[in-house]
């Protein structure tokens, strides 16, 4: 088993592989949902808490109330250069997207996005296995 895949499976605990790079689309930074103990923010009042409790909540402005839950944008992407001008400190949320957690929750990535995500292990070894098992 290759050294990157037994890293990611077993010490990461991943099932994906993460390709690609960004597209500076800003899909990610204009339209967030703010997730917190595994349900997404729908109230006002449970934002406002969570921003005395963690320092990135501060960038983000409600832009809108869908059936999801509240929709967010930053307030350090600059829309017009396509840049988000924290780049260099970013907080850390926003150096691991796209991270696999996030597709777990029922999240999907930007149309034209350019990450993408890859099964670590493929269909004929996922078969292979639970034959195995099986036999």
């Amino acid at each position: 088993m290759m050294i990157k895949k037994f890293f990611y499976k077993y010490i990461l605990k991943r099932k994906y592989f993460r390709y690609g790079s960004c597209k500076r689309c800003g899909a990610c930074c204009t339209k967030i949902y703010v997730s917190h103990k595994k349900d997404v923010i729908k109230t006002e009042e449970e934002f406002l808490k969570l921003k005395k409790i963690h320092p990135f909540y501060t960038y983000l402005t409600m832009i809108d109330k869908d059936e999801n839950g509240l929709v967010f944008k930053c307030n350090k992407f600059d829309s017009e250069k396509r840049i988000c001008t924290i780049h260099k400190i970013r907080p850390l949320i926003c150096r691991k997207y796209p991270d696999e957690i996030i597709f777990k929750m029922g999240a999907s990535m930007a149309e034209n996005c350019g990450f993408y995500f890859k099964p670590i292990d493929n269909f004929k070894e996922i078969l292979l296995k639970q034959m195995k098992r099986n036999q």
